[in-house]
């Protein structure tokens, strides 16, 4: 075969227009990188150079410590051999939407048609779609802070992002209280329970309250014409609930909800599932055909043969039985050994302190060793300072609330245990503790 000649200069070509200037659209030119992708590549560069890392900061699994299940595992390359392998249907395969719609009748009580559902590869195309679906340029979207990526997405579609500050005396969730001011004439609120990145959930007379407000609101708007309030209730964690945990969502609470309300689900996190991406969402039949027409276009659709995998999980409820015996007792085990471990050294009268586990793969943890000084000579002052300062004296991960649209420099850190054994955590704490009582 005749060589192809190489064509020259195009790397200096490349560089040379990555220096110029006016290239890009204004949403480009103003994207903020993700400082959870910063710190993971702090965490590579440590790896690399052969030290031990506890990395408590990525909201993934490792498959050595948590697989998917194995019916979905085989349901999946059944498909893959008997040539699931084209185009599924934009708005997904008909088998998977019945499927999910059957689910929800089942686990949640929630009896929706079919069309109210729409698959995606992932929950964040759906979560892209429903923000380019309701809310135009202007548009105010209230959301708590902390919480993930509600900013970006806002910033994404040039809405007006409106942040409650929320606290430790209701577990960094919103409550009727604190929304109030916000919503008024507000376009959508964002919700997420159980929430990342603290992992505690709405009880259900919070969650009322929030409805009762809602509605409340949309009341007066249809009397006078004008626009609804939407709710995304962002849910991908409900199945990873703990400690008498009991997931809560507002039409089960409050019927009427389920003409605003938008739900983004998926088999990410409840099955371990992150990298096969299938994801649904659920809502207003009129909302999803609008989402779904844009999902086309995006082409953002689930793989066909994962989404025969998946059909064939979530109609099978004693595999689902089987696998979450093991998969949540996992999970429960390391949050309630962070959590423990954490309360130890509390005791001890090291500036630490943490929120019992209510949900999800993530434990609040409060880290706060301000005005104390590094055997280096650093005087901690912020967050960022208290996340280096741990991740090189003990080699502990963390992201702090600030990477989740918090002001405050007051300590508070999402642990994530996803990617850790049981082991990692016996061993990280004290080295932690060891790192903590070095200041001064």
């Amino acid at each position: 075969m005749e060589q192809v000649p190489v064509v020259q200069d195009l790397a200096a070509i490349a560089a040379e227009a990555s220096a110029s200037k006016n290239r890009f659209s204004r949403m480009a030119d103003g994207l903020v990188f993700s400082e959870i992708l910063k710190i993971a590549g702090e965490i590579r560069a440590l790896k690399t150079a052969g030290h031990p890392v506890c990395d408590l900061t990525v909201g993934d699994f490792d498959p050595r410590h948590f697989p998917i299940p194995d019916r979905l595992r085989d349901a999946i390359a059944a498909a893959l051999s008997a040539g699931e392998t084209n185009y599924p249907p934009s708005n997904g395969m008909p088998t998977l939407r019945e499927a999910a719609r059957r689910f929800y009748a089942r686990e949640l009580g929630l009896e929706y048609p079919v069309d109210s559902f729409v698959v995606a590869g992932g929950s964040r195309p759906l979560i892209y779609a429903l923000f380019r679906t309701l809310v135009d340029p202007g548009d105010r979207v209230v959301y708590p802070v902390p919480s993930w990526n509600n900013n970006h997405y806002t910033y994404l579609v040039g809405g007006a992002g409106e942040p409650v500050s929320c606290g430790a005396e209701d577990n960094f969730l919103p409550t009727r209280e604190l929304l109030r001011p916000a919503i008024s004439g507000a376009r959508l609120l964002c919700l997420n329970s159980p929430l990342n990145p603290t992992g505690t959930a709405f009880d259900e007379g919070t969650l009322r309250g929030i409805c009762e407000l809602v509605l409340e609101e949309n009341a007066g708007r249809e009397r006078r014409g004008e626009r609804p309030l939407y709710v995304m209730y962002d849910h991908v964690y409900w199945m990873l609930c703990f400690g008498g945990t009991s997931h809560v969502t507002p039409p089960a609470l409050m019927p009427e909800m389920a003409r605003y309300t938008v739900f983004v689900d998926g088999i990410s996190k409840a099955f371990a599932a992150t990298g096969v991406r299938v994801g649904w969402g659920v809502g207003p039949t009129d909302v999803i055909a609008r989402m779904s027409t844009l999902l086309a276009h995006m082409g953002a659709w689930a793989p066909r043969a994962e989404q025969v995998g998946t059909v064939t999980l979530l109609d099978d409820p004693a595999a689902i039985r089987a696998f979450h015996a093991t998969f949540l007792r996992g999970v429960q085990a390391r949050l309630d050994r962070l959590h423990a471990g954490l309360q130890e050294l509390k005791a001890e009268g090291l500036p630490v302190d943490s929120i019992a586990p209510m949900g999800a793969i993530y434990l609040t943890a409060r880290i706060h060793p301000f005005g104390r000084t590094t055997p280096d000579g650093v005087r901690l002052t912020t967050n960022e300072q208290v996340r280096q300062y741990i991740l090189q004296a003990s080699r502990v991960a963390a992201v702090p609330f600030k990477a989740f649209g918090s002001k405050e420099e007051d300590g508070w850190f999402r642990l994530s245990v996803g990617a850790c054994s049981e082991q990692d955590l016996a061993d990280a704490l004290p080295r932690l503790a060891d790192a903590l009582r070095a200041t001064t």
